[in-house]
This record gives structure tokens, C-alpha cells and sequence, in this order.
């Protein structure tokens, strides 16, 4: 059930990126359980280590955590730009 997890939220995670709701692509490498209900993905990314979220909740996976990273790069102190793509053609 946690590899279902990781791939709805590595799912919103490409979706705000190329939103461009997110100014740097994140990679959700691993879930896991931190309570009975509370899920925790794992970024491992200098940024943005982890969110929270509830499993089991009438609020789907995915929703919670577009919120939570949402919320999260909301309070970054600096304004993040996304970095222009090179063209090596």
C-alpha cells in the first residue's frame, strides 16, 4: 500500500512542476508510517525534506499532499524561481 503512496504523490508532485505551481522538480523516494494514520513522504531534497498526511481521511492522498508541499513552498523566505531550461542543440 505504501508504493501506492509513493506513486499518487509522486504523481501531484509532476503535476505541480509542470503547473509550474512548484519552482523545482521533487522526487517522492519513500513513504512511510509515522502513526496509525499519519504517512509521511520522503523527499530527501535539501529544500524540502518531507510532509505529513493522513491516511484513511475522506480527503484523498493526493489532495493532501498538493496542499501540504503547497503550504510548505509557500513559507520558503526567499522567492524561488524556477531555472531556465538549457537547449543543448
Amino acid at each position: 500500500m505504501l508504493r501506492k503512496y509513493q506513486a499518487d504523490a509522486q504523481q501531484v508532485l509532476d503535476d505541480l512542476t509542470s503547473e509550474r505551481l512548484i519552482p523545482f522538480k521533487l522526487v517522492a523516494h519513500k513513504v512511510t508510517e509515522e502513526t496509525g494514520t499519519e504517512l509521511r513522504i520522503h523527499f530527501y531534497d535539501s529544500r524540502l525534506h518531507s510532509v505529513i498526511v493522513e491516511g484513511g481521511k475522506e480527503i484523498s492522498i493526493k489532495d493532501q499532499v498538493r496542499a501540504a508541499v503547497l503550504l510548505r513552498v509557500s513559507k520558503f523566505s526567499k522567492p524561488l524561481t524556477a531555472r531556465p531550461m538549457l537547449s543543448f542543440s
